[in-house]
């Protein structure tokens, strides 16, 4: 490292070894492929050229496993009995397109959606009926 710049060092987690030691200004590609799903915090400790030095901590989450819904269950949900559970689980791994065939997660039809086609399909029999009939006014 030359001595008119400023450096940094990058650590992840409590890990003593750095990930890297660049000079300032850099643009930094952080794979986190390497890491494992959860909660982690970056370190970044700064050096100037006069000694001085500089610390930022950041905190983020990594999530490059499969994402998992689930329908059926929620946090905190009080059951009883059995009941139905729909999971589904899929990877986006490092495409470069988009895979139709499962990277969508099925979802059951929620009850208001329902209550809404059976009042549009009655107004439309309705509206049919008393079309081909004759306005009754």
């Amino acid at each position: 490292m030359t001595k008119d710049k400023t450096s940094v060092l990058l650590f992840i987690d409590d890990d003593p070894k750095p990930i890297a030691e660049l000079e300032t200004p850099i643009v930094f590609d952080f794979d986190t492929s390497k890491l494992a799903d959860g909660d982690h915090v970056l370190k970044i400790i700064s050096k100037s050229p006069k000694g001085r030095e500089g610390i930022r901590k950041i905190k983020f989450t990594v999530k490059n496993g499969p994402s998992i819904s689930i329908e059926g269950l929620k946090e905190n949900d009080i059951v009883d009995g059995s009941f139905p559970l729909m999971i589904n689980s899929y990877d986006k791994d490092s495409q470069k397109s988009f895979v139709i065939e499962g990277s969508e997660t099925p979802q059951t039809v929620p009850v208001w959606m329902w209550v809404i086609i059976i009042l549009i399909a009655a107004w439309g029999a309705y509206y049919g009926i008393t079309y081909f009939n004759g306005h009754p006014y």
